[in-house]
């Protein structure tokens, strides 16, 4: 018979930890299917249903299962039961998304996170009515001890959700999150059975099952494509901001190195020169020379792979770069040759811009968050911001992804408010006609800009020159076209609920050129 006077306790404990790992597994389980599906509004709706779904079916079906078989044991199977699936998430998740993948990202999106996360939650779910049904008769004062019960189990998922937030998932990584929150389901399962159940013999596979778990090898880091290149990821490290990673592409002798967040490419270079791979890249290193031939001072909103500032230092410009994430600074002066003197402001850059102070000749603004550029950076009090901070004549470039013709899209509203704060912009599109859309780059003055076709600078390689040439013979000048489009404010910004056409191009793409060993956390 279990021992009454340490169930007590024991259940107390259990209902706070098992609280607690509700709210892990959550916030874990969105940056577990980002790289795939992304960071957007739609990936954390997903997430949010699914758990308040599974943690329904998990009351009601622990409720009736507590009410036929009021056995501890039972209760602590099923923590058990949620451990090992959580231990073999790493497992499951390629062969999930793989299966979900042609559903489409936002079908996909819900049934991966169904698939995934459903059912650990669903038995945690079960713990509380069950922890209930089983204090009741250790416990007196029922309906003030079923206040307690999920008092002690709310305060835990607000320490779980604190925990995992602002350290776990930064400091010790998505992937061994998951497995330590797994293995302290399954001690806390094996703990009763052994101590106060007295069930060694159930105990016993709960504790083989994990080894097992921690000594398959997990999946590689190597993979190689269709056409024979080998991919390999040289650096990867979790931040608050996603899964960071430095991924090679070796083919032949020739090879180039990206950085990718949450599997969006932020930026790439040629492993034999260092140069920018990306047309983007290209494009705003020579527009800024060209329209403004004395610009000596530049400021780099977003470092990226720090390609922009390591070009722009090159020509000669005071250069210094605001970037939110320690970790991309890191791994970029470590794999990218950021040089170590480069001044790099580790803030959010609306903050830094709002701080005032120093102006700049010029600044770019090349940020994605997921697969879209911050709405509060796209705002026309942040435009204005960074406006106060250009010098007189000075110039404002963005790289943004989007559309021109999609019904959802934002750019036109980005336009109109660019033109709100600034009496001159052109659009240089880098994407062709027939395209849903694509990376565009903008650039803003309150002086005159040339709005007119520009020769594509000489000495590009192949891979960059038709898409520069296509840019630079397209140029759209701004004016007054997008006047009736939404201007974006504070107060008004739906960036995360539109754009989809272009996101679910973005992200599809990803699916379909990326290894999914490439894209997966660890």
């Amino acid at each position: 018979m279990d021992d009454n006077r340490r169930l007590g306790p024991y259940l107390m404990l259990t209902i706070t930890m098992t609280g607690a790992l509700v709210m892990v597994i959550e916030i874990a389980g969105a940056r577990v299917i980002a790289p795939y599906f992304g960071v957007g509004l739609f990936v954390w709706t997903a997430l949010i249903s699914v758990t308040l779904l599974a943690l329904a079916a998990g009351y009601w079906i622990g409720g009736v299962v507590a009410d036929r078989r009021p056995e501890a044991r039972i209760l602590y199977l099923i923590i058990g039961a949620a451990g090992l699936y959580v231990l073999f998430l790493p497992w499951l998740r390629d062969p999930v998304v793989q299966l979900c993948i042609p559903l489409g990202l936002r079908a996909g999106t819900f049934v991966s996170a169904t698939l995934l996360f459903a059912p650990p939650l669903a038995l945690l779910g079960a713990v509380s009515p069950f922890a209930i049904r089983l204090g009741a008769r250790v416990i007196e004062n029922l309906g003030r001890k079923v206040g307690l019960f999920y008092a002690i189990s709310t305060a835990g998922s607000f320490c779980g959700a604190m925990l995992t937030g602002f350290y776990l998932l930064a400091n010790v990584g998505v992937g061994r999150t998951l497995t330590a929150s797994g293995l302290f389901l399954v001690a806390l399962s094996a703990g009763y059975l052994l101590f106060i159940g007295r069930r060694p013999a159930l105990a016993t596979p709960l504790l083989i099952a994990p080894v097992l778990a921690l000594l398959t090898p997990v999946a590689p880091v190597e993979a190689r494509l269709a056409d024979g290149t080998v991919a390999r990821i040289v650096d990867q490290k979790d931040s608050f901001y996603g899964s960071v990673k430095v991924i090679d592409y070796r083919f032949g002798p020739r090879g180039i190195r990206e950085l990718t967040i949450d599997g969006l490419v932020q930026g790439g270079v040629d492993l034999q020169t260092g140069a920018p791979i990306y047309e983007y890249a290209a494009l705003l290193d020579f527009l800024p020379r060209h329209l403004r031939p004395q610009t000596d001072s530049a400021l780099v909103i977003g470092l990226g792979s720090g390609a922009l500032p390591r070009t722009y230092a090159a020509q000669g410009m005071a250069v210094e770069t605001v970037d939110i994430d320690p970790v991309v600074v890191d791994l970029c002066r470590r794999h990218f040759g950021l040089p170590p003197g480069h001044v790099v402001h580790l803030e959010d850059a609306r903050t830094f811009l709002n701080r005032g102070g120093k102006s700049w000749d010029l600044i770019v603004l090349d940020v994605f968050s997921g697969d879209t550029t911050p709405g509060h950076l796209l705002s026309v009090e942040a435009m204005g911001a960074m406006k106060a901070r250009l010098a007189p004549g000075g110039l404002l470039a963005f790289n943004l992804i989007g559309s021109l013709d999609a019904p959802d899209s934002t750019l036109p509203s980005i336009l109109a408010t660019l033109r709100a704060v600034f009496a001159q912009a052109v659009l240089y599109p880098l994407y062709k006609g027939g395209e849903s859309g694509g990376n565009v780059v903008v650039v803003a003055s309150d002086q005159a800009l040339a709005g007119t076709p520009v020769p594509a600078p000489a000495g590009l390689p192949q891979t960059l020159a038709d898409g520069i040439a296509h840019a630079l013979a397209n140029p759209l000048p701004v004016g007054d076209r997008f006047a009736r489009h939404a201007v974006l404010t504070d107060d008004f910004n739906p960036i995360d609920t539109r754009d989809q056409t272009v996101r679910d191009g973005v992200r599809n793409t990803i699916l379909q050129t990326t290894p999914l060993a490439l894209l997966g956390v660890r």
